[in-house]
């Protein structure tokens, strides 16, 4: 039986309201497939896979009955220094089904981690490649790499960046938004010029200094922003050029959101190290992953050195944590044997008219779309960007619709077991919360 939850202030809550959730409590006892359910007792669609990560859809039994195993088996093992089998079996796993050149995975706990050790690693393999002046990073204005140190500094979104200062030395591309690219269906044409700015950035920092480049193949928190199509490609074409390492920070694309398996895939255009997270475990345990190709790999190995010296002194204490490998793999199962990727790519088209369907409604600027993912931008109240979304969220929350709301937009990442009809209510309800407030 569900139990009304009391409310505390012992609980400091991470990007939340608190006083409009002091107020009107949004509480989920309980999920199931693709819905969750409220302390209440009510059934509320989740119109963004948790937080982008349970796409395979809520309580798979199969992943809860590789974890129950686990813990009966071996609850936890460091792997400094040590070991367990499902690391090594994970990490094969996982490079096979990622896109090549990717060989090796390092394990961390979330893409926040991932975003901050990809950087390090970053860092490291120019030094090891006697360059150590490549220390600068660039990011993108409405990109988002986490809440870490450098994920902070890099990451684009301004409201995540104003309380907490300049943590650490960055620059920014201009983020893939076009006014002429508003209601789009899918990805947008052209775009080479929004990634020759980083030429610009190259001119004054000078490549010698410059360690890699982090963007996400498509802005996720920042907006859905759908680059265009020549953006990823020229951006490819300059690093290399540059001899800049590009980092694709795919912890929201990752495992068939954007339609194919990664959104490396979905764009044809593969970066020099990937990052991922959420959708890794289907959002069951914190986990994540930095996967690199052989050549950043061998620049840390070599079998000359004395055996008691460690290549890479980094990892945290839960990397590759034996139950979350665990989950992992079985949510790798799931992920193939349940062809989640075909799921995605019969979806989409639904999703994106049920979006689309929306957009002479009031109040509506944009509605943008990619694969399983997609954006409703709102029109400001009074200079504000930020409380029409909010007031739309909390009005479908209690119509039996989860929306993340963000910035001045409504997100939306649906699970791929998904039924046509719960997109098509998705549409209705949101449709009745535009037209039902100002």
């Amino acid at each position: 039986m569900i139990k009304k939850t009391p409310i505390n202030d012992h609980f400091w809550m991470p990007f939340t309201a608190r006083n409009g959730f002091r107020k009107d409590p949004r509480i989920v006892a309980a999920a199931e497939g693709s819905e969750y359910i409220t302390d209440d007792g009510r059934r509320v669609f989740d119109s963004i896979s948790g937080l982008w990560c349970c796409g395979f859809g809520h309580n798979r039994p199969e992943i809860a009955e590789a974890v129950t195993r686990q813990l009966q088996t071996l609850d936890y093992s460091p792997s400094f220094q040590l070991g367990h089998p499902l690391a090594f079996e994970l990490a094969e796993r996982l490079t096979r089904i990622a896109p090549e050149p990717f060989e090796h995975a390092f394990f961390t706990n979330s893409g926040s981690e991932s975003a901050d050790t990809s950087l390090k690693i970053a860092r490291a393999y120019w030094r090891m490649r006697g360059q150590p002046n490549k220390t600068r990073f660039i990011g993108r204005i409405k990109g988002y790499h986490g809440v870490n140190f450098a994920g902070t500094s890099l990451g684009g979104i301004g409201p995540n960046r104003k309380l907490f200062g300049q943590l650490a030395e960055a620059d920014h591309l201009p983020q893939t938004w076009r006014a002429e690219d508003v209601f789009t269906k899918g990805q947008p044409q052209g775009g080479e010029e929004l990634a020759n700015h980083l030429e610009q950035l190259v001119g004054l920092h000078d490549a010698s200094n410059i360690a890699a480049v982090i963007v996400e193949p498509v802005a996720g928190s920042g907006g859905v922003l759908v680059p265009p199509s020549a953006y990823l490609r020229r951006l490819r074409e300059i690093c290399s050029q540059h001899n800049i390492l590009l980092i694709f920070d795919e912890v929201i694309t990752g495992f068939a959101r954007t339609g194919a398996g990664f959104g490396a895939q979905t764009f044809g255009v593969m970066p020099d190290i990937m990052n991922l997270a959420k959708t890794l475990t289907n959002g069951v345990i914190p986990m994540g992953a930095v996967l690199t190709g052989k050549e950043i790999y061998d620049a840390f190995v070599d079998d000359a050195q004395a055996d008691h010296m460690i290549a890479m002194p980094h990892g945290y204490t839960y990397s590759a944590h034996p139950v979350a490998c665990a989950a992992a793999l079985a949510a790798l199962d799931v992920f193939e044997q349940d062809n989640m990727v075909g799921r995605a790519t019969k979806l989409a088209p639904v999703l994106q008219e049920s979006l689309h369907s929306l957009r002479d409604l009031p109040h509506v600027v944009d509605v943008r779309n990619i694969g399983m993912m997609g954006a409703l931008q709102l029109a400001p109240r009074e200079g504000d960007l930020t409380v029409r979304p909010y007031e739309v969220g909390v009005w479908c929350w209690h119509h039996g619709l989860y929306v993340r709301w963000g910035g001045d937009t409504l997100q939306f990442a649906p699970p791929f077991t998904s039924t046509e009809d719960q997109l098509a209510q998705m549409a209705q309800t949101l449709r009745e919360a535009l037209l039902a407030l100002k």
